[in-house]
């Protein structure tokens, strides 16, 4: 055991897989198949200092209390904490490091003085006191407030300090100090954050605040005239058109027609820019699991038989060859490949489709004449729902169901729109994308401990296993890291033996961009991507050529 239980106050230590800052990697030649000669940026800019993005989803809001940018780096707001090019924390409008106390119970922050809002109001104590408290006041009905159930309550204790007060030892707290920190005066009085005019006028202290917002179009983002020298250089990119595309092809074709200048693709669409010499494709390491949900109360998916057959029977191999075009590893739990220290190097399943056929004649499911099985007149066979508009998922469901097929499990897709998916996670299985880089307990808790399930916060498919509950527990309440390693490896011991869905593969991010700036630096992506982190996490420092 360690001497000092308490982790040290920023994770310079937490062994993850690191990545060198890496220089946009400039590609020659593009054919005349894909856009011909190189473009003028989409902006018409000829310096450069404006920009025209794209990404799949909308948000719904800007509010960070309505979970707008939960990794930080949103151009609009800082938090106390921002997460780093190696997934490291550093402090932005904290001064240092937070302090925990020696149980582990509190941690003490002490603030940066002389900075501004957008609007001009001075940033200090009571704008963190306000952010947080309304985090959690019922009255406020923020999303986010189950996932600071540890966070109690929230003092100041000096003129530039704050203490955070937490009901048991939470080990990756300071990953929630991210936040984006709001203006106490848009906090005044409490209401719904659904109804704040805040997730629609934003006002912060970041880089960039918002212009305009044509809903169902775009936002547009210039830089903070009143950005505080203490917290960096003003941005070079002046302007950030972003524009809201939900379809792969379609982001595709901008690209190509010179309307974008930068947009993320699917792997196999990002390669066909590879010999060009206007474009760059970037390629971003992910923790962005690619699975399978499965409805315990379903008749076919709420048969552990059933779910571990599903789970031989994949073959993750060909899926990370053909769906993701060599772009990723194959996953066989959610525990992401991105950090090492916690992998349990046997918790894997193979690709055994007699093995997977075996376990369902155990169990009683017999294959019929047309090759589909059965048990006590249950046909085995369900729906998966998966998003349109994604090319990635479209060719994993193409794999995933005429594996399937081979054991006889009859999968009927369907493609909706992605935000009815959600809605249909406790009836059907849901091909869905999840994943977090900096901690495995940001993702896995709320996923697959049973105290979350039907919560509306967790646990969507109703999942039980007390072993697995057991040791997410220990992750949690554990602040050394050898420990927390220790519990991460007896979770996924337990997950493959009792698997609550089919992890298929983890992708690595592909991304599409102009070669017409310099700043780049490779991180490691979460599931989704927006402007708000993978190559564009650090766009405030990025410099026109």
């Amino acid at each position: 055991m360690c001497e000092n239980p308490v982790r040290p106050p920023v994770r310079v230590k937490h062994v993850r897989r690191r990545h060198l800052l890496l220089p946009v990697v400039l590609l020659a030649g593009l054919t005349a198949a894909c856009t011909g000669a190189p473009t003028p940026s989409a902006s018409g800019r000829p310096d450069n200092t404006a920009m025209v993005l794209a990404e799949a989803g909308e948000p719904a809001t800007l509010d960070p209390l309505e979970g707008y940018a939960p990794y930080g780096a949103s151009k609009i707001f800082d938090g106390l904490l921002e997460y780093q090019a190696d997934g490291t924390l550093r402090p932005v409008l904290a001064s240092a490091a937070p302090v925990p106390s020696a149980d582990g119970k509190s941690w003490t922050v002490t603030l940066r003085t002389g900075i501004t809002f957008s609007n001009g109001a001075p940033f200090g104590v009571a704008d963190v006191l306000a952010t947080y408290q309304a985090l959690l006041d019922p009255a406020f009905a923020s999303p986010l407030r189950a996932d600071y159930s540890m966070l109690t309550g929230v003092t100041q204790t000096g003129p530039d300090t704050v203490r955070f007060d937490l009901a048991y030892p939470y080990a990756p707290f300071p990953d929630k100090l991210v936040l984006g920190i709001l203006p106490a005066a848009a906090l005044a009085t409490p209401g719904p954050v659904a109804t704040a005019t805040i997730g629609t006028r934003p006002i912060g202290t970041g880089p960039y605040e918002l212009q305009s917002w044509t809903r169902g179009r775009q936002l547009v983002l210039t830089a903070n005239t009143r950005y505080s020298p203490v917290l960096g250089t003003p941005p070079k990119v002046k302007r950030v058109t972003v524009e809201f595309i939900p379809d792969d092809a379609t982001r595709m074709a901008r690209l190509r027609a010179g309307k974008l200048d930068g947009a993320a693709l699917a792997p196999v669409q990002a390669a066909q820019f590879a010999k060009s010499d206007a474009f760059s494709v970037l390629t971003d390491p992910s923790a962005d699991l690619r699975a399978i949900s499965l409805p315990s109360g379903g008749p076919v998916t709420g048969d552990p038989a059933v779910r571990l057959a599903l789970n031989e029977a994949v073959n993750r191999a060909a899926m990370v060859t053909s769906a993701v075009g060599g772009n990723g590893a194959p996953a066989s739990t959610p525990v992401p490949v991105t950090l090492p220290e916690f992998i349990e190097p046997n918790a894997v399943f193979g690709y055994d489709v007699d093995k997977a056929r075996t376990q369902l004649d155990t169990a009683g499911w017999l294959t019929g004449p047309d090759g589909v099985r059965a048990d006590n007149g249950v046909t085995a066979e369900f729906t998966l729902d998966y998003p349109t508009g994604d090319a990635t998922d479209a060719a994993l469901v193409k794999i995933f169901t005429a594996n399937a097929k081979t054991i006889g499990i009859k999968v009927d897709p369907v493609a909706l729109p992605p935000t009815q998916l959600a809605a249909k996670e406790g009836t059907d299985a849901v091909l869905t994308s999840t994943g977090n880089p900096f901690d495995p307990d940001l993702t896995l808790y709320d996923l697959l401990d049973s105290g979350t399930a039907g919560t509306g916060d967790g646990d969507p498919s109703g999942y039980h296993d007390t072993a697995v509950d057991t040791a997410l527990q220990d992750g949690r309440d554990q602040l050394d890291p050898a420990q927390r390693a220790v519990a991460y490896r007896a979770f996924q011991r337990a997950y493959v033996a009792d698997p609550a869905m089919v992890c298929l593969v983890f992708v690595n991010h592909t991304y599409v961009m102009r070669a017409d700036w310099t700043g780049y630096q490779q991180v490691t992506d979460a599931a989704g991507q927006s402007v708000n982190w993978g190559p564009w996490w650090n766009l405030d420092q990025w410099i026109p050529r």
